[in-house]
C-alpha cells in the first residue's frame, strides 16, 4: 500500500510541475489588444495580465494595488506608447519598482514606437487640446501593424525565456500565417468601404481610416480631449447638411450622447465600433477585431444609400 502511495504521489507531482511550468513569463498588457497579442504568441507558456478592459478609457485609469503586484511579477510589459497611457503609467512602473520591465529595458514594448506614427503634430500647445506629441499612439486598428509589433514581441520573449523559444517561435509562425492570409481577406471584404465618410468622437480611429481609405469629415470634440459643446455640435450639423457622412463612429468607452444626438439630427448612423479585443461580445479575439469592425462599417454604409 505505501508503495502505491508512492507511485501516486509521484505521478501527480510530475503532473503538478509540469502544469507549473507551463507558465514560464509573466507578461502585463495595457490595453487587451496587446494581452490577446501575447496569448496569441505566449500560448500556455504565458500568464498575462490586462490592466484595462475595452470599456476602460485608457488616457484616463487609475493605479490599484492588484496592477502593480501584476507588474511587480512582469517579466515583459507590452503597452501602446506614445504618451497614450502617460496619466498612469509611470507611477505604476514606479511603485513596481521592477528593473526588468523599466523603459528602455528587454522587458519593455512600446507598441507605437515601432511603427510609422500617424498625426504628429508640427507643434503642440494647449490651445491645441490634447495632442499627442509623438504622433496618435492607437496604432492596433492597422493590421499591418500588428504583424510588425507580434514580431517584435516574440524575439523579447525568446530573448527573456530562451528555455521556450522555440515553443514562442512556432507559436508566431502559426500565428502570422493565418494573420497574413486574413489581411488579405479583410483587405477584399473592405474595398466597398474606400471613400466611406465618417464622423468620429476622438482621434482614436486614425489608423483604420488610413488603412481602409476611409474620409473623416468631422469630429464630435470641438479639440483632442474636450468634450462637445452645444454650438460645435450645431455647426457640425449644418455642416453635414451640406457634406453628408455615411457614419458616425465612436469607441465603448466613448461617451453616447453627442453621438446619438448628432445622428438623430442627421439621419446619419451611429455606430459603436469594438475598438479592441472584448469590445462587444462578439470581438473575442484580435481576428475577430477586423472581422466585426469591417462588418458593422458595411452595414452602416448600406444602411445609410
Amino acid at each position: 500500500m505505501r508503495c502505491f502511495y508512492l507511485v501516486i504521489l509521484i505521478v501527480f507531482g510530475g503532473l503538478f510541475i509540469q502544469t507549473s511550468a507551463y507558465a514560464s513569463m509573466n507578461i502585463f498588457a495595457c490595453e487587451p489588444e496587446w494581452g490577446a497579442l501575447a496569448r496569441e504568441v505566449g500560448g500556455n507558456r504565458a500568464r498575462v495580465f490586462v490592466a484595462i478592459s475595452a470599456r476602460q478609457d485608457p488616457h484616463n485609469f487609475r493605479v490599484t494595488p492588484d496592477l502593480v503586484t501584476a507588474m511587480r511579477r512582469a517579466d515583459l510589459v507590452i503597452c501602446s506608447g506614445a504618451s497614450l497611457e502617460i496619466g498612469w503609467l509611470p507611477t505604476l512602473l514606479e511603485k513596481a519598482g521592477n528593473p526588468k520591465i523599466q523603459p528602455g529595458n528587454i522587458g519593455s514594448i512600446m507598441a507605437a514606437e515601432l511603427v510609422h506614427d500617424l498625426g504628429k503634430p508640427i507643434s503642440v500647445n494647449r490651445s491645441q487640446g490634447d495632442m499627442y506629441p509623438e504622433g496618435n499612439p492607437q496604432i492596433h486598428l492597422n493590421p499591418h501593424n500588428i504583424e510588425v509589433v507580434a514580431s517584435q514581441l516574440v524575439d523579447r520573449m525568446e530573448d527573456i525565456d530562451t528555455a521556450d523559444a522555440e515553443y514562442f517561435q512556432a507559436r508566431y509562425g502559426m500565428f502570422a500565417r493565418k494573420w497574413q492570409m486574413a489581411t488579405t481577406d479583410w483587405q477584399q471584404q473592405a474595398l466597398a468601404l474606400k471613400g466611406m465618410r465618417v464622423v468620429v468622437d476622438h482621434a482614436s480611429f486614425t489608423y483604420l481610416i488610413d488603412w481602409l481609405g476611409l474620409v473623416q469629415v468631422g469630429t464630435l470634440e470641438p479639440q483632442p480631449g474636450i468634450p462637445p459643446t452645444s454650438s460645435h455640435l450645431e455647426n457640425l450639423v449644418q455642416a453635414l447638411k451640406k457634406n453628408p457622412a455615411d457614419a458616425i463612429l465612436r469607441t465603448p468607452y466613448d461617451p453616447v450622447d453627442a453621438s446619438t444626438w448628432l445622428s438623430e439630427k442627421t439621419g446619419i448612423p451611429a455606430v459603436m465600433l469594438p475598438f479592441t479585443v472584448g469590445g462587444d461580445k462578439e470581438t473575442t479575439n484580435l481576428f475577430m477585431l477586423f472581422t466585426r469592425t469591417i462588418q458593422l462599417l458595411k452595414q452602416a454604409r448600406h444602411a445609410w444609400q
